[in-house]
């Protein structure tokens, strides 16, 4: 059964894993440094770990290059771009500061993962740096960063994430308006959801 193969305990997990390897352990910093730098600058896309009274939550960020600001080796500055305002990656910062982040580069087998707490900005200021289309974000997360170290190239070659030859074809998978409908039990309607969406992500963009 199940239950007589579940691993309960840390001596359980280091028994079927065995330890850590040298580098994995010596490729954590705690602060950023110049190359690890290089990497955040270079990422248009990162995905944001919270946790909250209600649960986890994870979601995906992303801009031109360099979207989340290095501000200083120990700060980072993520702008919080327009959303569908369910606010859950926020309504768990109010309660919990912990965040993780993993950086991905197109066409980079390496990730960056950074571990730290953050802080919700509505800072005019701050928030008039980020300024993209006369428009600025309403707050920006304030990342005060713990630990940051890259993951090696596997998952991304096992997954062939960036090779063109593996790209799913969008019309293979139900639309968005096909998840709506199934979802709402046919209160929204497929084809005008789907009709309506490339305006809406047009004017809702910034």
């Amino acid at each position: 059964s199940l239950s007589a193969h579940l691993v309960t305990d840390e001596a359980a997990l280091n028994a079927l894993y065995g330890a850590a390897s040298e580098m994995s352990l010596l490729k954590e910093a705690g602060h950023i440094t110049s190359r690890y730098r290089a990497l955040i600058e270079a990422a248009p896309f990162a995905v944001l770990a919270t946790s909250g009274p209600g649960g986890l939550d994870c979601t995906p960020r992303g801009d031109a290059p360099g979207f989340v600001t290095v501000e200083n080796e120990r700060t980072l500055l993520l702008p919080d771009r327009r959303g569908n305002n369910r606010l859950d990656s926020l309504r768990n910062l109010l309660a919990d500061p912990r965040v993780a982040l993993i950086f991905l580069i197109p066409g980079v087998g390496e990730t960056l993962r950074v571990n730290g707490r953050a802080v919700i900005s509505a800072d005019p200021e701050l928030c008039a740096r980020f300024v993209i289309n006369g428009k600025a974000p309403a707050t920006v997360l304030v990342i005060t960063v713990e630990t940051v170290y890259f993951q090696c190239a596997k998952a991304i070659i096992r997954s062939r994430l960036w090779d063109p030859d593996a790209r799913v074809p969008r019309a293979s998978l139900p639309s968005a308006g096909a998840i709506m409908a199934e979802v709402t039990d046919s209160r929204l309607n497929a084809a005008d959801v789907d009709a309506a969406l490339p305006a809406r992500l047009a004017e809702t963009l910034y």
